[in-house]
């Protein structure tokens, strides 16, 4: 007789359609990750000549500016356009409300762009003003990848999440770097304030590279290594070096705001190479998974077609019941070794055999899932010890991130480990 029921079988296709579906969710994900990473690029060099023009008087990067906001519209236009073609298509498209959430929070921010620029045009924002809305609307953009890295359901396609949220928020760091140098070099004069926020910029940077060193490949670590030996970061290095000899208020010549933004925006160019070989092979790894997934489907379905003909067989069928590899009776051990056949049980152990191997898939993925979802945890638990810290102390987001690595260091314990303690105590 058959003993595996109809409804058994049905479950086990449903569960490799729910995988499927969730690739293809997950591949709608990556393309807007690729939309949002041009729009960002965009608009950190849009930020970055808007500091210099608003700090030289409109003296510099006028025309600059005025090509920059061209380019930014068009990337703005793509990512809006393609956002409402993958998610406003139904509302049942089976995405995180957190994802939809950070994408709506977004694009309000985007809606008032227009405004921004206008007052910048009338020279009624200080540099320190443009720069800090610019920041809120990139770190907007920034939690959309965040929210596409968290609701990932596939390990390999989480690490490459991961990897790009971490070395583009390596970048934002560096945008804001150069943001707030372009400022200094276009007054003419640093301040020991200011040259402590650049400096704990640099800190910022170096945290989110060595997390992006985890999760990225050897072809990525390789284009890294070239970058951190290149000439570019040499004449950074130098500039950072200028910027603290320069923290008393002393003088310097303004024409070095041209100079600096100029070697800041090749560094950060040569970013975006990176940032585009991650977003490719996220693509990628997305239609593979995908392709994996439906030849596993189609091998599923033929085996079962082949059970449905085969004749019907008296002997015991193996099962859970009595696979003593499975977890059952508290207390009692194990047998790691593969469940022995007696008779002529082969039809009823290549069901069994799918159904078992099907649930080491996903506890395999659930496994691997929970490792690459680690940093994002740790990620947020630093966020959140940064906020605390920020209101508690009434200090800026950079001298907040600052205390924490500088008492990390002293206690010898992990910046994430002595985050969950603060997290942990000011919420008692």
């Amino acid at each position: 007789m058959n003993t595996h029921s109809d409804i058994t079988k049905r479950f086990l296709l449903s569960a490799k359609h729910q995988e499927i579906q969730a690739l293809h969710h997950l591949s709608l994900n990556c393309k807007t990750v690729k939309a949002v990473k041009d729009i960002i690029h965009q608009l950190q060099k849009e930020r970055g000549i808007s500091n210099v023009y608003l700090g030289s008087k409109a003296e510099l990067f006028a025309e600059n500016r005025l090509k920059q906001i061209i380019a930014s519209e068009e990337s703005e236009q793509h990512l809006r356009s393609l956002l409402k073609s993958l998610y406003l298509g139904r509302m049942d498209n089976g995405q995180s409300m957190r994802l939809l959430g950070s994408i709506t929070f977004a694009l309000q921010g985007m809606d008032h762009l227009p405004n921004l620029r206008e007052k910048i045009h009338q020279q009624q924002l200080s540099p320190l003003e443009s720069t800090n809305a610019y920041c809120r609307l990139i770190a907007g953009l920034l939690d959309v990848i965040f929210e596409a890295a968290d609701v990932a359901s596939d390990p390999k396609i989480t690490r490459l999440l991961v990897a790009l949220f971490n070395f583009m928020q390596g970048k934002e760091f560096a945008g804001q770097e150069r943001a707030w140098g372009a400022i200094g070099f276009s007054e003419s004069h640093f301040d020991s304030d200011l040259c402590e926020r650049i400096s704990s910029l640099t800190e910022s940077q170096t945290h989110c590279f060595e997390t992006f060193i985890k999760f990225a490949d050897s072809e990525e670590l390789s284009m890294w290594d070239i970058q951190q030996k290149n000439e570019i970061s040499a004449q950074i290095s130098q500039l950072r070096h200028m910027i603290c000899g320069l923290a008393s208020g002393q003088a310097c010549s303004q024409e070095l705001s041209e100079v600096w933004y100029d070697i800041a925006t090749k560094r950060i160019d040569a970013m975006q190479k990176i940032e585009e070989h991650l977003t490719e092979r996220l693509t990628e790894q997305a239609n593979e998974r995908i392709k994996q997934a439906e030849e596993e489907l189609r091998n599923h379905k033929l085996l079962l077609d082949s059970l449905n003909n085969s004749a019907p067989h008296n002997d015991a069928p193996v099962t859970m019941l009595f696979d003593t590899t499975v977890r059952g009776l508290h207390g009692v051990d194990v047998n790691q070794n593969t469940i022995t056949e007696t008779g002529n049980m082969s039809v009823h152990k290549s069901f069994y055999d799918l159904i078992r191997g099907q649930a080491q898939h996903i506890q395999d993925m659930s496994n691997e899932l929970a490792a690459a979802k680690e940093a994002l945890s740790e990620q947020k638990v630093i966020d959140r010890a940064k906020l605390l810290l920020m209101q508690h102390m009434k200090i800026t987001e950079q001298q907040a991130f600052k205390e924490l690595r500088s008492t990390a260091m002293e206690q010898n314990v992990r910046i994430a480990d002595l985050a969950q303690r603060i997290v942990s105590r000011m919420n008692q």
